[in-house]
């Protein structure tokens, strides 16, 4: 759901439905859902907007989930009240973005919060599938290190996709939206090289990890993580010399959630949490009650 969120809030500024709903939190001044009269741009907006409750939803039964383990996860339980929260601030940040006729940076804010909701989400689906006992890492320091690199990058990537949106023609409404004061073709050309950087980050993680011996699970993540950075790629190139189609432009922001989950997915796989072992009190030593009788009769005769 936090993926589709994200797919849907494009299809809506793809579509110029930005607007649809004029206002927030109601849709319109007397009216709390669209009306026949806002035509589609209206349907497409509320159903982003009812969409917030069905990932409300999902967050909830995550942490009703989370609550329900036996033995009690508190880790989990703080995984799941964090993504309530991102969720609670980002519906406020989407109002806003309504309210000041879809300022860009308030766009570019929206998406990175998504993204945000996306980490932990995606870390609280890795920590179901491991224990709390003590992390034991798998690999290097070094690697370690390579890894936290690329996940900067791949951040400084993110971030900058969202200045070439917020610089494109895609303003999210027909009307006049103002955009960001940078070159388009500058900027694209930044958001490329970054692009090419995690590229060979991640190609040069995968022939170290090979180099190393490295268990399965980091290369395996790394070589799926370079997979999808090739189509990701692809499809910025097409997208960029066919004069960014919408179609093609939603689907590079699929491919950004796809990319960003799997680059945590690399990092996370660099350890292991086993389950941790209950404190199980070890047994007293017989202690042997003798007299000086029975002490005598045990010695030498």
């Amino acid at each position: 759901m936090s993926v589709v969120i994200v797919v849907t809030g494009g299809a809506v500024r793809l579509t110029g439905s930005g607007l649809g709903c004029p206002t927030w939190p109601k849709c319109t001044e007397d009216s709390i859902h669209n009306t026949a009269e806002m035509g589609i741009h209206g349907y497409i907006e509320f159903g982003n907007r009812l969409l917030t409750y069905v990932l409300c939803a999902a967050v909830g039964w995550a942490i009703i989930a989370a609550r329900s383990e036996k033995p009690r996860r508190r880790s989990l339980t703080r995984l799941g009240w964090a993504q309530f929260w991102i969720v609670m601030g980002n519906a406020v940040l989407g109002g806003i973005v309504v309210l000041v006729g879809l300022n860009p940076y308030t766009v570019a804010a929206h998406f990175l919060l998504s993204s945000a909701l996306i980490a932990v989400a995606t870390v609280m689906w890795h920590r179901t599938r491991e224990g709390d006992g003590a992390p034991r890492p798998l690999v290097g320091k070094a690697v370690q290190q390579l890894v936290w690199c690329l996940v900067a990058v791949s951040v400084l990537l993110i971030a900058a996709g969202t200045v070439v949106t917020g610089a494109g023609p895609h303003a999210g409404d027909s009307s006049e939206v103002p955009r960001m004061p940078v070159d388009w073709e500058t900027i694209s050309k930044v958001h490329a090289v970054l692009a090419w950087v995690v590229v060979t980050l991640t190609f040069a993680l995968w022939f170290v990890l090979k180099a190393v011996d490295a268990p399965k699970g980091p290369l395996s993540r790394t070589r799926d993580l370079f997979l999808v950075l090739l189509a990701q790629g692809a499809i910025g190139y097409v997208q960029y010399f066919t004069d960014l189609p919408e179609i093609l432009v939603g689907l590079h922001m699929f491919g950004s959630c796809v990319m960003w989950i799997w680059t945590l997915r690399v990092l996370l796989s660099l350890r292991e949490r086993p389950v941790a072992e209950a404190a199980v009190p070890r047994p007293e030593p017989a202690v042997q009650a003798y007299d000086a009788t029975s002490a005598s009769m045990a010695g030498p005769r």
